[in-house]
């Protein structure tokens, strides 16, 4: 220990002492995402009687006073992160008061500063890591939220916070002293002896196992219809889940009968659930242990717990039966082996980092079994009060907990009761939609059922959609027949140009077009193509790059009644000499005047150009290209350059064009690969599309 000068808020020396490996890694976390909130662990709870303010503000005096690590801030020191633990600290109980405004307005005043606070960023290396606030609603009626960062505090804590709170507020409104015994210990003799004892030959211990568990892992890829982000920002909701008292008691019966635990149980049938949505073998969970084995730790406050890493071999699609044998064997060999903090096992295995994703696991899977005693104060009801998570640290967090006499949950819907298994599944809302985890939460009860109900029942086969899933899945879906309208393909494009003509059609780059806008200039283009002589199923190439002018070109060759032939430019000049002589192809429309080597002619006016219009062409006709090479089969072909000749096309009408062409004409005609001979061209007709 050693002890250094004054800090902020503090009035006398404050201690040094080692951080533990769990602070360090919520020290580096801070350090890389500043000013962020998703480590803070809020708890609100509604207080309805008459409150002394005096006795609740001297029991958190206590608590503070207690807890060593409840007056601590951070620093670091010769390249090291240190506590430093101040001697005294009296933690500020903020009241705010919200009876001037109407009592219709109160709760949502109240939610809306709730949900400020809980946003608000602690800054740990100064000023109090604890924050209490008491909302006051009218003469008997609070809301005291209690809210302290992760790195001093844990979901054991929160058990004996609750617990210290009743017994020193009972003691303390009545005029007794406080009723608890000294600590023998404190968190920094933890983080000291951590250090000290995790090296040599227990270290190595240690990293033997978990190097050979966790070798060659796996990315857990569970599909969703969002974009993982590059930097990510740890937005949450959180949805619950509640097991009935039949389903809960089935799940400890067959653990039971199979020499397993619960958490053993339940784990099993949610690693089933994660193979049935990703098809992979391979599923790593972590898991949160309260890391608190020796008997001197359970009454201290503090950030002891550890996680563990429960990586499971789905392969072979085993029964369940077969499935909860090897989780067993794994959470065995895990708790063995329990004492490496996950922050050193992380910095000793070197996995790849990525800003994206949490490192060896992105899912967290635990059954909390923390007892926590109803908080009661004299001459007070309380209750929970609930408050949106809006925060998450991982892909997805599912906290189950058995709900009964000696256990409560600070989740959802906070002390109520339950005779079954409660749950809370908090996920990324950049990853996942309400919906899909809804849908989540309802295969993984059907799966649990199905699995109680014939434990013998390989994974694949294990049901975990509802009856009104399968219902969709087996007849609605499954409902083909339809009655297709007798309309060509530009003509059901006309049709929605109709009902929204302002809505955009295509967009490439930072060109968008709207219905009305395409459709118009196919049309000039249409009638454009009318007039060079192309009329029903005529076949005319189009060789464009993708891009909107294409588009417009598609449906031009369609709207004047003739079938389109599309060639890519990439193509070899072979091939694409090939498909032009095979389907004799009399006009051809390009994006820009390039030269074509199949044609062995750079494309320019001829003099072929002025008899066609001396042969009475119909006016805004001109310019366009004609082609003669003795050296291809291909005569007179007609070569429109889009871009080039626009001028002209503009000319023509942008009306719909009277067009006789039926679902039963020719559509396009595209080429085989030609991978086993010649390629050949495929007639498709309107109806087929």
């Amino acid at each position: 220990m050693t002890s250094v000068g004054s800090g902020p808020n503090i009035s006398e020396e404050v201690f040094v002492f080692p951080a533990s490996f769990a602070q360090q890694r919520l020290w580096f976390f801070d350090r890389l995402f500043p000013s962020t909130a998703f480590y803070n662990v809020p708890t609100a709870i509604r207080l309805t009687g008459v409150l002394e303010l005096a006795a609740l503000e001297e029991s958190f005096y206590e608590i503070v006073r207690r807890h060593e690590v409840l007056r601590t801030t951070f620093g670091m020191q010769e390249g090291q992160l240190v506590q430093l633990v101040a001697p005294h600290s009296r933690v500020s109980l903020a009241l705010i008061d919200l009876q001037q405004l109407p009592v219709s307005e109160r709760e949502a005043a109240a939610q809306q500063t709730i949900a400020q606070e809980i946003q608000q960023p602690f800054n740990l290396a100064q000023g109090s890591l604890l924050r209490v606030t008491l909302l006051q609603l009218n003469s008997t009626e609070y809301v005291l939220l209690i809210n302290l960062h992760h790195i001093v505090f844990d979901e054991w804590s929160i058990a004996l916070l609750i617990r210290e709170l009743g017994l020193l507020y009972s003691a303390f409104s009545a005029g007794k002293p406080s009723p608890l015994p000294e600590l023998p210990i404190q968190y920094a003799d933890f983080a000291h002896w951590q250090r000290e004892w995790l090296q040599g030959d227990e270290l190595e211990s240690q990293l033997s196992y978990w190097r050979s568990q966790l070798q060659n892992l796996s990315v857990l890829e569970i599909d969703s219809n969002r974009s993982r982000l590059n930097e990510p920002r740890y937005r949450g909701a959180t949805q619950s889940l509640e097991l009935s008292k039949s389903l809960t008691a089935s799940l400890k019966a067959l653990s039971q009968q199979e020499g397993v635990t619960l958490f053993m149980t339940l784990l099993a049938a949610f690693q089933a659930l994660l193979y049935r949505y990703t098809g992979q073998t391979d599923i790593a969970v972590g898991s949160p242990i309260a890391n608190r084995n020796r008997r001197e730790l359970e009454d201290l406050i503090g950030f002891f717990a550890n996680s563990l890493v429960l990586r499971t071999d789905l392969s072979g699609n085993p029964t369940f039966r077969e499935l909860l044998f090897r989780v067993r064997q794994v959470a065995v060999g895990a708790y063995a082996h329990q004492d490496l903090p996950f922050e050193k096992l992380v910095e000793e295995l070197h996995p790849e980092r990525k800003l994206s994703r949490n490192p060896l696991f992105q899912v967290v899977f635990a059954l909390q079994n923390a007892p926590i005693e109803q908080l009661e104060l004299p001459g007070l009801k309380l209750s929970s009060y609930k408050f949106e998570i809006t925060t998450a640290r991982f892909d997805l967090e599912f906290y189950l907990w058995e709900c009964g006499e000696n256990f409560r949950s600070l989740w959802g819907d906070g002390w109520q009761q339950s005779e079954g298994l409660r749950g809370a599944l908090v996920y990324n809302t950049d990853l996942f939609e309400h919906d899909a985890i809804a849908r989540m939460l309802q295969h993984f009860q059907t799966l649990l059922a199905g699995a109680v109900a014939n434990p013998d029942t390989h994974l694949a086969d294990l049901p975990i959609l509802s009856v009104a899933e399968q219902h969709q899945l087996l007849v609605e879906w499954n409902q083909t027949e339809r009655d297709y309208p007798e309309l060509c393909i530009h003509q059901l494009f006309e049709s929605v140009v109709a009902q929204r003509p302002e809505a955009i059609a295509v967009s490439f780059g930072e060109q968008k077009f709207t219905y009305q806008q395409l459709n118009s200039g196919s049309n000039q283009l249409a009638d454009y193509l009318r007039k060079l002589g192309v009329s029903s199923e005529t076949l005319v190439g189009i060789c464009m790059e993708p891009s909107p002018i294409m588009v417009a070109g598609l449906l031009g060759i369609l709207k004047a009644g003739g079938a389109y032939v599309p060639l890519d430019p990439s193509y070899p000049p072979e091939r694409l000499q090939f498909m032009l002589e095979d389907a004799q192809v009399s006009v051809l429309l390009t994006q820009r005047d390039f030269e074509l080597p199949i044609l062995d002619f750079r494309l320019g006016t001829t003099d072929q150009d002025s008899e066609i219009k001396e042969a009475n062409e119909p006016p805004n006709v001109s310019q366009n290209h004609v082609i003669q090479n003795p050296k291809s089969k291909i005569q007179n072909l007609k070569v429109v350059c889009l871009e080039q000749d626009w001028e002209e096309i503009a000319l023509c009408s942008e009306e719909n064009l009277v067009n006789h062409t039926t679902v039963d004409n020719l559509a396009y005609v595209v080429y085989t690969s030609g991978s086993t001979g010649t390629p050949k061209g495929v007639a498709v007709n309107h109806r087929a599309v």
